[in-house]
């Protein structure tokens, strides 16, 4: 005897067009991408978007516990942080990742991850120089370096390749971090993707 099937009508659903998007802010330590990223993602939800902030340092204790500051550890916690935007971004996220990541070769294979499965990215570099950050230095890394305290401190003793070609630079050092994210919420305009 076979069993019967249940049968059931479900009306199509019209859902309007989310488009998702991860925005990576790169930059050193105290650069001001997290702050810049809290800013916008505020922005972005009073506009309806559906958004995530991947923290870099909430990263490190629930994704990447366990990696270490080599420079294989860093380019796999970047690597999975790229994973996870792009699965969000490509569900119609807009994914603010306020990550270091200091190494090009890094930040390249998340852009091609995007771009093979079709998912807008955009790089935006938080060019603040490293003098400004050594005074803001809102995690004190710069005095414990300085201090000898702790090594590898990215753009001190350990180095940071600045993007050569980023969608966007801010120099947030010379205007507010409203201004800052004004500014990336005004190319993501121009990318069609608010």
């Amino acid at each position: 005897m076979r069993a019967a099937r249940l049968m059931t009508y479900t009306p199509e659903i019209q859902e309007k067009e989310v488009t998702g998007a991860t925005i990576w802010l790169t930059g050193l330590p105290s650069a001001g991408k997290t702050t810049i990223a809290y800013e916008l993602a505020g922005r972005l939800r009073a506009e309806g978007h559906r958004v995530e902030l991947l923290d870099g340092d909430e990263i490190r204790e629930f994704l990447s516990a366990g990696l270490g500051f080599t420079r294989e550890d860093r380019h796999t916690n970047v690597q999975r942080i790229g994973f996870v935007a792009e699965l969000l971004a490509s569900n119609g996220v807009k994914v603010l990742v306020p990550v270091i990541a200091p190494y090009a070769d890094s930040r390249e294979a998340v852009r091609k991850r995007h771009q093979r499965e079709g998912t807008p990215y955009v790089e935006v570099h938080v060019a603040t120089p490293v003098e400004v950050c050594s005074e803001r230095d809102v995690k004190g890394l710069y005095a414990k370096q300085a201090a000898g305290e702790i090594s590898g401190l990215t753009g001190v003793d350990d180095p940071y390749e600045e993007p050569e070609t980023p969608d966007l630079r801010i120099e947030s050092q010379n205007q507010t971090v409203q201004e800052s994210a004004a500014a990336v919420h005004t190319l993501l305009g121009e990318r069609g993707l608010l």
